[in-house]
C-alpha cells in the first residue's frame, strides 16, 4: 500500500457505513458496477478482503473492521481540516460510539443517554443495537466505547471488559386502554390464563416473572415472545395481549403505546449496566452517564 488510493478508501468507508453497495451508490451518486470494481482495487492493495458475503448482504471481516477504523478517523480528520479552513475553528464533534442490548427498553436507553447529547463538548452519539456476546465482541476490538445491558458480563466469555451497575425499576405489567378493568381488580389473580405478551427465556426479566406467576399460583396464557422489547409493546398496543415493562417508563410506556399500568409485578427488578473495556472510567461522556443514571436510579 505504498501510494493508497483515497477515493478507494472512501468508497469502502460509505458501502461499510451504509450498510450496502446499493445504498452507497444512492450517497456517492455512482453505478453499483463502480463502487463494486474500486472495492476490488481497494482489496487488491490491502492483499484481503474486506467484506464478505452474508446471504445477500455484506459484512466486514476482521481486516475490513480495522480498515474501516483508520478510514474513520482519517474522513474525520478531513472534515476537521475542511471546516477549519473554512470558518477558522472546528466544528465537527466527538464520536461516541455505545452498544445497547436490544432487550432493554428503547425508552430507558434513551433516558442513560440523554446527558450525552446535553453536554457542553459537541458529541455526536452512534449507537448499534444487537445481542450482548456480540456487542462485547465489538467493545473487544474498540469499535464501541460502551455497551448497556440489563446484565453484567456473563462469567465464562474471555472478553477484557468491566460491568458498572446503573440502577434498576421494578416492572409493572401493562395491557391496552379498554382492556384493563378486568384485570386491575383482583389483581394478580385476574391474570390467571390472561393473554401475556413475554420476553424470550434468555432474558433476565422473563425468569423473574414466571418465578413471580409461580409463586402468586398464576398460570398466563403465553400468546408471543420476543427478543426485542419495542416489538412486544407494539403487539401490547394491538390488544394482543398483557405486557411488562419498567415503572421507570410508565408515564412514556402509556402515552406512546397508548395502555394503562395494571399492576407491579412486587419483587421483580429490571437492572442496568454500562460495560466498559476499562475498569477505571476516563470517558467524559460515560462518566457524565453513569453519574446521571446512578442519581436517578433510572426513576426520575
Amino acid at each position: 500500500m505504498r501510494h493508497l488510493n483515497y477515493n478507494h478508501l472512501l468508497y469502502f468507508w460509505t458501502v461499510a457505513r451504509e450498510g450496502s453497495i446499493a445504498r452507497a451508490t444512492q450517497s456517492l451518486h455512482l453505478t453499483p458496477q463502480t463502487i463494486s470494481g474500486q472495492l476490488k482495487l481497494l482489496e487488491e492493495s490491502v492483499g484481503e478482503p474486506l467484506f464478505s458475503r452474508v446471504g445477500r448482504g455484506l459484512s466486514m471481516t476482521e481486516t475490513g473492521h480495522m480498515v474501516y477504523q483508520y478510514a474513520d478517523e482519517i474522513f474525520t480528520l478531513g472534515a476537521e481540516l475542511t471546516s477549519r479552513v473554512k470558518t477558522g475553528r472546528v466544528v465537527v464533534p466527538a464520536v461516541l460510539a455505545v452498544g445497547v442490548v436490544n432487550s432493554i427498553p428503547k425508552l430507558v436507553a434513551s433516558r442513560i443517554l440523554q446527558p450525552v447529547l446535553q453536554s457542553e463538548t459537541a458529541i455526536r452519539l452512534v449507537c448499534r443495537e444487537g445481542a450482548l456476546e456480540a456487542l462485547l465482541g465489538e467493545l473487544a476490538v474498540h469499535q464501541l466505547d460502551l455497551v448497556l445491558s440489563d446484565r453484567a458480563i456473563p462469567s465464562g466469555l474471555s472478553v477484557k471488559a468491566f460491568s458498572h451497575a446503573l440502577g434498576s425499576s421494578e416492572i409493572a405489567l401493562f395491557a391496552r386502554k379498554g382492556l384493563t378493568r378486568q384485570y386491575e381488580r383482583n389483581f394478580p389473580l385476574s391474570l390467571d390464563k390472561a393473554p401475556i405478551l413475554l420476553p424470550t427465556m434468555d432474558n433476565p426479566i422473563r425468569r423473574a416473572l414466571d418465578e413471580w406467576f409461580d409463586q402468586q399460583g398464576i398460570s398466563p396464557t403465553l400468546v408471543a415472545e420476543f427478543e426485542d422489547s419495542a416489538l412486544m409493546k407494539a403487539f401490547g398496543e394491538a390488544g394482543n395481549g398483557i405486557f411488562p415493562a419498567p415503572v421507570a417508563i410508565s408515564d412514556e410506556v402509556e402515552q406512546m403505546y397508548r395502555c394503562r399500568l395494571i399492576g407491579p409485578a412486587i419483587a421483580v427488578e429490571e437492572k442496568y449496566y454500562a460495560i466498559s473495556p476499562e475498569r477505571k472510567l476516563k470517558h467524559p461522556a460515560v462518566l457524565k452517564i453513569i453519574e446521571t443514571a446512578r442519581s436517578q436510579l433510572l426513576l426520575g
